[in-house]
């Protein structure tokens, strides 16, 4: 059966999204995104998320009992969260940022009459499926100093902090150029001075898929240092597991409702397409390896919290799974 076409929200977007609903994450339509935020182009913190997240996975223990911070406290937080401190570079912001979530902060809170100083996370590191995961598509933001928006094709949020930012490519995107070469410069356009780098302040993994190419960095990763991620096998039968896994996953059937939430709007008109195609045995494919080696829950946040380095100025990211086994 041929495709409907070759752009890339057939071939390549469509399939990432089903792939990582599959993997937990939830969908969020462009609009619920916008809603989320506060109908903001500006703002890229899926807010009503993370204030609800926040409240959730933060308790104070004292005296034997439990309490919850303020709300004055969850706002203090925000804010933190929100104020990055950009006038110390773009950089210097994101390593401020990755320090705010790995390392938390203290907060100060009046309990049975005392006033004291209490741990405040914002994701919880030890208990992934204590966060709540999401992913939106076509995610619209305000360029710095100016009117009109970049959309990234897709981004990845835990607790409504946008962590991962995805272009994707047709494989026939442009006769003169590599597609994975067109979604790295894309991504490194939106970076610039001029482009969303309020979104980019948060990223901490960022991706380019092209169906049969697929690379990755983090945040300012120049193009050359892009990498594509090598998985790591002890033996021919752990690669023979591994890939019957990945294959089972990707002919999964999506559940009737997150089916119908992917392709009630935008990506309606070929619904009956990707239902077709359900029914065959589809090849997995480079861009599927690198979302399932690099998203697949707990392995992300492993990354992220134990992986990412800040070396004289520069975020690195590792290149193999091998120091993950």
């Amino acid at each position: 059966m041929s495709t409907p076409s070759f752009i890339e929200d057939h071939i390549s977007q469509i399939p990432a999204l089903q792939l990582l609903m599959k993997l937990g994450y939830k969908y969020l339509t462009p609009q619920e995104a916008l809603e989320a935020r506060g109908n903001r182009y500006s703002n890229v913190l899926l807010e009503t998320i993370l204030k609800k997240q926040l409240q959730q996975i933060n308790k104070i223990e004292y005296r034997n009992k439990e309490f919850e911070f303020s709300e004055t406290n969850i706002n203090t937080a925000v804010l933190a969260l929100r104020d990055l401190p950009l006038q110390d570079g773009f950089n210097a912001a994101n390593k401020f940022f990755y320090e705010l979530i790995t390392l938390g902060k203290s907060l100060e809170q009046n309990v049975l009459g005392d006033k004291k100083s209490f741990s405040f996370k914002y994701i919880d590191w030890e208990h992934p499926e204590n966060n709540v995961y999401h992913v939106t598509e076509e995610f619209a933001v305000l360029r710095t100093e100016r009117t009109d928006t970049y959309r990234p094709d897709l981004v990845l949020f835990v607790n409504g902090i946008p962590m991962v930012i995805v272009e994707c490519k047709s494989p026939v995107s442009s006769p003169t150029k590599k597609p994975i070469d067109l979604a790295i410069e894309q991504s490194l356009r939106n970076q610039k001075d001029d482009g969303i780098r309020s979104l980019y302040l948060y990223s901490n993994i960022v991706a380019g898929l092209a169906v049969n190419e697929a690379k990755y960095g983090t945040t300012a990763t120049k193009k050359e240092f892009w990498s594509v991620w090598k998985e790591q096998f002890r033996n021919k039968e752990e690669e023979q597991a591994y890939l019957l896994t990945l294959q089972q996953l990707k002919n999964a059937a999506l559940p009737d409702d997150d089916r119908s939430v992917l392709f009630k709007e935008r990506f309606r008109y070929v619904l009956q397409y990707f239902d077709q195609l359900e029914k065959e045995d589809v090849t997995v494919t480079a861009q599927d390896k690198l979302l399932y080696d690099l998203f697949n829950i707990e392995r992300f946040l492993d990354i992220m919290y134990h992986f990412i380095l800040f070396d004289n100025g520069e975020k690195k990211l590792p290149g193999t799974s091998n120091i993950l086994r």
